[in-house]
């Protein structure tokens, strides 16, 4: 269970009576109205353990670049599910956003990208999925915690990229696979000179 900010507001809206009237029987009674209704909005709260979680990770990364991760969320109750979901990383994996709001009818699937920008090279694993499912009155949530595995392979950054096409067309050349060496289309100059050996 999970007491959110609205639980301690409505009790601080309590401490206004109490002030005024002076009666310590307020406040009893006030403590047992936001209790109960926090109680309440626990009961109607949907379980967040009836979700069915899967994970999408691209199998690697270089450093310095940005991939996406998906996470499906399943809700296989019936009740609507209204609250928070935290994908958590390793902090070097550079993830956001970490929290996301959800609200999921029984039966439905939603897809939450989460942005990786790894800043270490290695293994970068996910650590686990929390959904805190709020109730209506958004008093009080039922939290759950689940291992969901997932791990991205952040490879050394490739710097030299940005030559690559020049080395190779050079490569192409040398080895005589450019379209300048070969006879064809583009190249009717060469055929009108003389038959010479080793053609």
């Amino acid at each position: 269970m999970v007491i959110s900010g609205w639980f301690v507001a409505l009790l601080l809206a309590g401490a206004v009576p109490i002030v005024v009237t002076n009666d310590p029987r307020w406040l009893v009674w006030w403590l047992g109205i936001a209790v109960v209704l926090a109680a309440i909005d626990l009961v109607i709260a949907a379980s967040p353990r009836r979700v069915l979680l899967t994970r999408d990770v691209p199998a690697r990364v270089r450093l310095g670049e940005s991939v996406a991760a998906t996470l499906v969320i399943e809700n296989a109750g019936r009740r609507t599910i209204r609250g928070v979901v935290r994908d958590a990383w390793q902090p070097s994996a550079g993830a956001h956003p970490t929290r996301t709001r959800i609200v999921i009818r029984g039966g439905e699937r939603r897809a939450i990208r989460t942005g990786l920008t790894p800043i270490r090279r290695g293994e970068r694993p996910a650590a686990h999925v929390t959904i805190r499912s709020f109730g209506p009155l958004k008093l009080a949530a039922r939290q759950a915690t689940m291992n969901v595995p997932g791990a991205i392979r952040v490879l050394p950054p490739f710097h030299s990229r940005k030559h690559l096409p020049s080395r190779l067309a050079k490569l192409r050349e040398l080895d005589g696979r450019t379209s300048v060496m070969i006879r064809g289309q583009g190249t009717e100059f060469d055929s009108l000179r003389e038959y010479v050996r080793g053609d």
